[in-house]
């Protein structure tokens, strides 16, 4: 049987080949817009998330207040902040006996301490104009590469091994350091020589660093002291507080006096509790300890705090707490003074008349150490001259702290490193080069959201890759399917 095809039998079907192509074509495209609109919704989703293994934890807020003071007499200046915090963390550092062991809870680790026993901090970095690059990009110059608890941080044993930073001060981390200390700011490695690093710091090239600790300084009424150069250094003088612990024994040094104190240790669940006496004893200090005793019936849940506190002496016992720090209703006030020449001019910076300063804060809370905390853009102090804070010149014994307050909003750093910045992967990089302060140009918020984006940059990457390519491969499997629509009118041929 054959069939003819007339020309105008040819034309209908094409013709309505081609309205439901065009009947197709508008459903085609909303399908096309939807699955762009949800790949771009989702985009990043699954990306972000904490990874132990690659030493990330991102913080529930990105961002908190902070509230500063700064008052001085002829000889003194004081620091006053404030923060708010959920509970107050001043447990750090227990020795539990569980199991016939003493078992060490709040080592350093990748975000909050999950038995909360990791200190609440407050510190302050102070330049005298000395470190030009400070005033504009405040801590991030002292971020290098390969820093502790960075993905991708340098391995102990290769910082052990470094002629510097291993063999002469025993470290086996990367931590803060100046950048003009390095050959090649991208190298950690790259220390330069020792005459060169002393007449750096003789020229002022360094930064004092004013640390105060809830749990392994505030007892005793102290801030530990400390400077950033080629590395983070302690003042000269002896910290505030030492290690309770005898590596031969495997056990503490120093158990609680209790003649003095009425009991040989803690128990975990007052440590648990989250509450804080403030005027009874949840610390082990000198004055209160007796050496340890293997003999005694310890229980299990007994608690001996691993840091044995002391009056910190030297140059390093310089800051003090007058009427010592408290939490209280969902804030710390803590309150910091020192002399404002205190005579140590390689480890601190001098406070003087008509003087302008360059500080930035940082705060620890939650629980967290090591570099999970909040930074603050660079401010300036003046003492007698227009600044950013105002010192507040007082008479008498103490402040009475009737100015008003200083506030800031500090940001989550993330990742990002001084290298990172000032290289060929930031767009940036050119402002800074122009010496731009980055306070001008950059919100706390976009910061933090920054810092979170660099953590996860190379995932978020390949994800956008993927969705490139799976756009690609739809936009390519739609023409493909409308072809016939768009193709020229072919008339038909007898069979």
């Amino acid at each position: 049987m054959r069939l003819f095809h007339t020309d105008e039998n040819t034309a209908a079907m094409e013709a309505l080949g081609m309205g439901i192509g065009n009947r197709r074509l508008p459903l085609v495209l909303g399908g096309l817009a939807v699955a762009v609109a949800l790949a771009w919704v989702t985009q990043g989703k699954g990306v972000i998330h904490n990874d132990p293994l690659r030493n990330i934890h991102i913080p529930a807020e990105l961002t908190m207040p902070l509230q500063v003071k700064v008052a001085y007499d002829e000889e003194r200046i004081f620091f006053r902040y404030r923060w708010p915090a959920e509970q107050a963390h001043v447990y750090h550092d227990m020795l539990r006996y569980t199991d016939g062991q003493w078992v060490r809870h709040g080592a350093s680790r990748v975000g909050p301490d999950p038995a909360g026993t990791y200190e609440d901090r407050v510190a302050m970095l102070v330049d005298d104009g000395s470190v030009p690059e400070f005033s504009r990009y405040g801590g991030y110059i002292t971020v290098g590469a390969n820093a502790r608890f960075f993905t991708g941080s340098a391995s102990p044993a290769e910082v052990a091994a470094h002629p510097h930073l291993g063999e002469t001060l025993g470290q086996t981390e990367v931590q803060k350091h100046l950048p003009a200390t390095r050959h090649d700011v991208a190298d950690w490695r790259s220390v330069i020589d020792a005459d060169t690093l002393r007449a750096q710091r003789e020229a002022g090239y360094f930064l004092d660093l004013w640390h105060w600790r809830a749990g392994r300084s505030n007892p005793v009424a102290m801030s530990d002291d400390q400077w950033v150069g080629e590395h983070r250094h302690g003042d000269a003088g002896q910290a505030p507080f030492t290690t309770n612990w005898d590596d031969n024994t495997g056990q503490p040094q120093w158990m609680f006096d209790p003649g003095a104190t009425g009991m040989y240790a803690l128990r975990w669940e007052d440590v648990q509790s989250e509450r804080v006496d403030f005027d009874g004893i949840y610390y082990l200090a000198e004055d209160i300890a007796v050496p340890f005793d293997a003999d005694h019936d310890w229980q299990e849940g007994d608690v001996i705090p691993r840091r044995l506190l002391r009056q910190g002496a030297g140059s390093r016992g310089d800051i003090h707490v007058p009427g010592g720090a408290r939490w209280e209703d969902g804030y710390w006030d803590v309150t910091l003074v020192r002399a404002r020449d205190t005579g140590n001019p390689l480890d601190d910076k001098m406070f003087r008349d008509q003087g302008r300063y360059d500080l930035g804060f940082a705060v620890h809370r939650d629980a967290s150490g090591s570099r999970w905390h909040y930074v603050s853009h660079p401010y300036s102090l003046g003492l007698g001259r227009a600044a950013d804070i105002q010192a507040v010149a007082f008479s008498g014994s103490a402040p009475d702290w009737s100015q008003d307050w200083f506030e800031t909003t500090l940001f989550y750093p993330g990742q990002v490193n001084w290298p990172l910045l000032i290289g060929q992967a930031h767009a940036g990089a050119s402002d800074i080069g122009a010496g731009k302060p980055v306070r001008s140009r950059h919100s706390e918020e976009q910061l933090a959201h920054y810092g979170v984006e660099m953590e996860f940059n190379d995932a978020i990457t390949r994800q956008w890759q993927l969705t490139l390519a799976a756009g690609l491969l739809l936009m390519i499997g739609v023409l493909i399917g409308l072809w016939p629509s768009f193709s020229p009118t072919r008339k038909g041929d007898r069979s």
